[in-house]
């Protein structure tokens, strides 16, 4: 029996203490996970410009959300605050029924509906960028809005139609105000077309082959006449695939098409991920048959923190992560990432305003974004959580800095200084993601230093503003 007890008392002892044991080992890992945490301590070398800030955020895409209604024309002056260089539209074609068929078959185009929102992006001060779609049905083989057209010259002429209108030299349609602003427009070939509910269209082949739906429109495209400067590419993929971009790339070289642009969509909470596209791209591109295309501008054409509507979208999380995003997309040669969406159709989905037009934390967050200037600054001591972008423009020195986290549990006391300053006085604003301002005014010493220290909470963003007095 004693034997037996002596034999037994190794798991006895075993049993008893591995609850220790996996504790210690819990928080071992716990610890060690911290360790490797970096916090942030943030310094801004005011006088040190590392060159251009690219405002490739200044960017906003709007989806089909409802049929037959303006619907930017309830958010004007709220898009207007966010300075957009350009608004992307989808459902062009049927949503704004720009195309029927008369008697004899021939094509008639009506385009009073699509010039009423094209009207309203002038309006707020941006340029339109058309993705070229969908298939309207008096076109379609069945009807439908995602099938390939009866007759492809019928196709090749809308898009021919649609450029002869909106890059026209000499434009009537909103008027002398604004129809100067419409220089410079962007036409995608087609939304998401690898997609199921955009038609599956195949980069392989087949009847419904988007090579060809590419070739026909560029067709179209080179044969628009009396028309001023614009953008043809694609192919709007929903995310960065390698064979997509190749085959596309390879066959519009071998059949000279013009690609003025390579384009394709976002979504994901980690914003490390959107930089990775890029270095995707480049890697793909490396070979001599891809050399005319490696230095054309590469677009987002849509992106946000979840391709699905997602009720932490609606919160400071998404906003966070808006501005982290963007941090990581400074670096690269961007041309622009279209924010998707502006507005909600009547259910809420992924505007950054409501359907009635209430400001979204994402809103605010592409709105904290714009105090920075064109020339960017050196900005070091960014951490695991804390990352920040600063600028200089006519005297004021901006940063912003974010506390990006997807659990909501990392809080942070962040020491954020000034370097290089000339002594003198000194006004510091600060302002949240939800609009509040403050400011102070402090004297800096021949040191030519100041600090201060933030307090951020998870997912929290500061904009900061520093002008000499």
């Amino acid at each position: 029996m004693k034997q037996d007890f002596m034999k037994a008392a190794p798991i006895l002892l075993l049993l008893l203490f591995l609850p220790v044991l996996v504790f210690v080992a819990e928080r071992g890992q716990h610890y060690i996970g911290r360790a490797r945490e970096i916090p942030a301590n943030i310094v801004i070398e005011t006088n040190n410009i590392t060159g251009p800030l690219p405002h490739n955020w200044k960017a906003l895409a709007q989806g089909g959300e409802e049929k037959g209604v303006r619907m930017l024309a309830n958010v004007l002056s709220d898009t207007a605050e966010l300075s957009p260089r350009y608004i992307r539209i989808d459902h062009m074609y049927d949503f704004y029924d720009v195309v029927r068929k008369d008697r004899l078959g021939s094509l008639v185009f009506q385009w009073d509906q699509l010039d009423a929102t094209v009207c309203d992006i002038l309006r707020i001060g941006a340029r339109p960028f058309f993705s070229l779609g969908y298939m309207p049905e008096f076109l379609s083989t069945d009807g439908s809005l995602i099938d390939a057209p009866r007759n492809w010259q019928e196709w090749e002429l809308l898009v021919q139609s649609t450029v002869e209108r909106y890059s026209a030299k000499d434009p009537r349609i909103c008027g002398p105000a604004y129809d100067s602003q419409l220089t410079d427009v962007y036409y995608e070939v087609w939304n998401e077309p690898d997609l199921e509910t955009f038609g599956k269209w195949s980069i392989h082949g087949g009847r419904k082959d988007y090579k060809l739906l590419y070739y026909y429109s560029a067709q179209g495209a080179q044969k628009a006449q009396g028309v001023q400067r614009f953008f043809l590419g694609g192919p709007a993929i929903t995310a960065v695939y390698q064979n997509w971009m190749q085959l596309f790339l390879r066959y519009a070289n071998a059949y000279q098409l013009r690609v003025d642009f390579l384009s394709w969509h976002h979504y994901s909470s980690d914003p490390a991920g959107y930089r990775t596209d890029m270095v995707k791209v480049d890697a793909w591109l490396t070979g001599d048959e891809f050399e005319r295309y490696r230095t054309i501008p590469r677009i987002i054409s849509e992106w946000g923190f979840d391709s699905n509507p997602n009720p932490l979208s609606e919160t400071e999380i998404a906003a966070a992560h808006t501005i982290a995003t963007i941090r990581h997309l400074v670096e690269e040669k961007l041309e622009m990432a279209f924010a998707f969406e502006i507005k909600d159709g009547q259910e809420p989905r992924w505007g950054i305003m409501s359907y009635t037009g209430a400001k979204k934390p994402r809103y605010y967050g592409l709105k904290l974004l714009n105090v920075l200037g064109r020339s960017r600054l050196t900005v070091t001591g960014e951490g695991t959580w804390v990352s920040a972008l600063a600028s200089r423009e006519f005297g004021t020195i901006a940063a912003v800095i974010v506390n990006y986290d997807l659990t909501s549990t990392h809080h942070e006391t962040v020491p954020v200084t000034f370097t290089g300053l000339p002594a003198g006085r000194y006004q510091l604003t600060q302002q949240d993601l939800t609009g509040v301002e403050s400011s102070a005014v402090f004297t800096v010493n021949q040191s030519g230093t100041l600090s201060r220290i933030l307090s951020m909470k998870p997912n929290s963003a500061y904009a900061l503003q520093l002008k000499s007095l």
